[in-house]
């Protein structure tokens, strides 16, 4: 037999940002308490609003299933005393199992006998276990979390009602001072206490108080409204899957409305409008069908179709208030040129273990250049990281930005233009903030791609040469996402850049220049190891197999699209049916080659065989064809060595008594084995 359950807790307004996430943290905890206290159940739905969290569980099990259970005991020599009667020890873990000590048996593991018992379990009652999911409510934890009241409990917001069935039967447990009922609250203006005579009518009860329990269903009540205004005044409401998120976690019952604003606003910059409505109104932009931004605005009510003119105008008085001062910021912003901003910046500190902002610019000049140089760029494009580097932050001083932070980067491109500046540099300034998240748009300029990658390595190294490094989930500076933007980027383009040099002379930069706490080395060690674990996320973004990734990453983690290629590679014909026999050969060239002594260079002169010789001229042919080679032809000139090498090993005796000979033929493997390690550590690689 089996009865639904239902779980509501009620708090006052959450922010909308952490409603969706919260009920599935309780749907999963409950879920987890349902299994570990082995109690059957179906389906689990969830419900959300502003005001709630809820779980309800189709089908739960009435009683827990009887089972039969192994407990271990202690061993055998322990569980008897020299009479062969039951010791203490073996009639202690009868008691606490609650069996007889007659029903006590020995068990073999791994030769050595335990007493072992069995015993029949009899399953309890689930009414009588649920008042312990009051520990499951009070056990969630929130990004954001409050006191109320006299109690310890910290929460997302205080308790206002708790709702815990099983059945029609009432569950009781008590949460500060609120106990469980079977009542919830309705809409906040539009509705009345909903009672709940049993879990299923949940949803239908609350909805008669104005409450639509079902996220899903009120953001598809949305859209479905924006569709319809859309229709009708020929407009386009751009899909936008964050903002509609925000405001079906905003509302309980949703009503999509429409207001306007002065057509003399849309002489503003069209980011500054959008944000303006879509930040700091949640409201939707509207476009004409031609995309041209109107003006116009959407938003959703809490709150049915009563008085919806009433409604619009407040909402129109509050834009017009916020686009009034966007304005005010924009028309001073153009009073500024870019000189007198860029001197506002060394007022301002990046850090303060690392400057000021003008500070960060200039180190920031420095290392694109000395991209610039691996890169062979022209004199021509070195003037324009110059003038780019002497400006690129400059609008972080500006009114619009100080406003809308999100639009750094987007407002300089837009003020430099209007100043004159080269495009390329006014682009660049935009795109050197990206990516801005993980799978974001990366720069499609050849200046913006470099300055992107210039800007963040700094960042990176310089935190780190200052003891400011990512520890487990804390990272307030964005390392990892500098680090795994930068290398993004350089994957994208294609760019050869030696990768441990570079962070070589921008630790030494930063060292001269006295932004550093730690030793040069250790800095450049930790940097070398922290990028390699970006690396590893890279690759596994592109399902390469582990061992492979641990493999290139052992090789040659300078060049980073070199390393993504030989990843990608190995990957494709790890089925292949060469694969297996060369790495094995590869990787016994390898091991044998770690007994060389440094100083012995290979003497042709010693060879005893043919097959010493053969191995010698693929080696030669091999060091003069490597450069040229692509990634794949190198891993087929190693697969083409797999016969010769194997010759070798089968017909000669690296180890000999005879030094000379020896010492010779590990040269020889050495050299071999010296651009194999370079491609992978092929011994990573698991071929079994």
């Amino acid at each position: 037999m089996s009865k639904d359950f239902l779980l509501e807790i009620g708090l006052e307004e959450m922010p909308a940002q952490y409603v969706s996430s919260s009920v599935l943290q309780l749907e999963k905890r409950v879920t987890d308490w349902l299994t570990e206290n082995k109690i059957e159940f179906g389906e689990i739905k969830t419900y959300s609003t502003p005001r709630r969290l809820t779980v309800l569980v189709e089908g739960m099990a009435e009683e827990q299933a009887n089972r039969v259970e192994e407990a271990k005991g202690p061993a055998k020599k322990i569980a008897l005393d020299e009479e062969g009667n039951w010791s203490k020890a073996a009639l202690g873990f009868a008691k606490s199992q609650k069996v007889d000590p007659a029903d006590l048996t020995f068990r073999d593991i791994k030769g050595v006998e335990y007493i072992y018992i069995k015993k029949e379990v009899i399953g309890e009652k689930t009414s009588t276990l649920l008042p312990s999911l009051e520990k499951v409510v009070t056990s969630m934890t929130f990004p954001v979390s409050m006191h109320w009241g006299s109690n310890d409990l910290r929460y997302i917001r205080p308790i206002k009602w708790l709702i815990a069935m099983f059945g029609e039967e009432i569950i009781p447990f008590e949460i500060t001072g609120v106990t469980t009922s079977n009542t919830s609250r309705g809409h906040r203006f539009l509705g009345k206490s909903a009672t709940i005579k049993q879990p299923s009518d949940y949803p239908n009860a609350l909805l008669e108080q104005f409450v639509v329990v079902n996220a899903e269903e009120r953001k598809q009540a949305i859209v479905e409204q924006l569709r319809e205004l859309e229709s009708m005044e020929n407009w386009q409401i751009k899909e936008d899957d964050d903002l509609l998120e925000e405001v079906t976690n905003l509302v309980e019952y949703p009503t999509v409305l429409s207001g306007n604003f002065e057509k003399e606003y849309l002489e503003l910059p069209e980011e500054v409008l959008i944000t303006t409505m879509k930040e700091h109104q949640r409201y939707f932009p509207v476009f004409s069908q031609a995309g041209e931004l109107l003006p116009h605005f959407v938003t959703v009510r809490n709150g049915n179709h009563e008085n919806l003119d009433t409604v619009a105008r407040g909402n129109e008085k509050v834009l017009r208030a916020r686009l009034s001062d966007a304005d005010f910021f924009y028309q001073e912003d153009l009073k500024m040129t870019i000189d007198e901003a860029v001197a506002k910046l060394q007022n301002i500190v990046f850090h303060e273990k690392l400057g000021t902002l003008t500070e960060k610019m200039k180190r920031v000049q420095k290392v694109a250049l000395m991209l610039a140089d691996y890169l062979d760029w022209q004199e021509e494009d070195k003037q324009d990281i110059i003038r780019l580097t002497n400006i690129y932050k400059f609008d972080l001083v500006t009114n619009i930005v100080g406003e809308f932070p999100e639009l750094q980067g987007l407002m300089g491109e837009k003020y430099a233009l209007l100043q004159g500046e080269k495009p390329a540099i006014a682009t660049a300034i935009r795109e050197h903030y990206l990516p801005n998240s993980a799978e974001g748009e990366l720069p499609q300029t050849d200046l913006g791609s470099l300055i992107a990658i210039a800007d963040k390595l700094e960042t990176l190294i310089g935190f780190f040469c200052v003891n400011i490094v990512p520890t487990g989930s804390a990272d307030p500076f964005g390392l990892r996402r500098s680090a795994f933007g930068a290398m993004r980027i350089i994957q994208a383009n294609g760019w050869d850049i030696p990768m441990l040099e570079v962070i070589s002379r921008i630790v030494d930069m930063e060292r001269a220049e006295g932004s550093a706490e730690l030793p040069g080395a250790d800095v450049k060690k930790e940097v070398q190891t922290f990028l390699k674990n970006r690396l590893r996320v890279i690759l596994q973004g592109h399902h390469i197999r582990h061992d492979i990734i641990d493999a290139v990453i052992g090789g040659d983690p300078n060049v980073i699209p070199q390393l993504i290629d030989r990843a990608q590679i190995l990957n494709e014909h790890a089925e292949a049916e060469w694969f297996r026999p060369t790495i094995e050969a590869l990787s016994r060239v390898v091991k044998i080659a770690k007994k060389y002594e440094d100083g012995v260079e290979v003497d042709p002169a010693l060879f005893e065989n043919e097959y010493e010789q053969a191995l010698f001229d693929k080696l030669e042919k091999l060091k003069f064809d490597y450069a040229g080679l692509t990634i794949i032809e190198r891993l087929k000139a190693f697969a083409d060595l797999r016969t010769t090498i194997d010759a070798y090993f089968d017909n000669t005796l690296v180890m000999s008594d005879n030094d000379e000979l020896k010492n010779n033929r590990l040269a020889l493997l050495f050299e071999l084995a010296s651009f194999i390690k370079e491609f992978a550590q092929m011994d990573e690689i698991n071929v079994k």
